[in-house]
């Protein structure tokens, strides 16, 4: 474990996190210092505790809204891949019924060319 000292709202706090993860959680770190800011600058003082509850919410809305994007995504790539697999069977059944198609028209002009041959040999 790695420690990191980030600086929140003015404060400084020291705080754990994996190795390699110190630029991840200094990132994060001033997302949530940027929107207290902004919000100090759009309400005025209103509370450390206050801001900090309303940027944490706002935070996790864009989550809420992030993992429902995600969601309809991952709604929207299944049915792709289904109606992908669909449009396969389709052309696979096509193709077969073409193959049939050939086979029934291959096998009439073998029995024409039997029936000629049969009636040049006649003659």
């Amino acid at each position: 474990m790695t420690q990191v000292t980030v600086m929140i709202d003015g404060k400084q706090f020291r705080m754990a996190c994996d190795d390699g993860q110190e630029p991840h959680l200094e990132r994060l770190a001033e997302h949530l210092d940027t929107r207290i800011r902004m919000m100090r600058q759009n309400f005025g003082e209103i509370g450390d505790l206050r801001l900090t509850v309303m940027a944490a919410l706002m935070v996790c809305d864009e989550l809420a809204e992030a993992e429902q994007k995600a969601k309809d995504l991952k709604a929207a790539l299944d049915s792709d891949q289904m109606l992908r697999h669909q449009a396969a069977e389709s052309v696979s059944q096509r193709d077969a019924a073409i193959a049939a198609a050939i086979d029934g028209m291959t096998s009439r002009v073998d029995r024409i060319t039997r029936m000629l041959s049969g009636a040049q040999a006649e003659s």
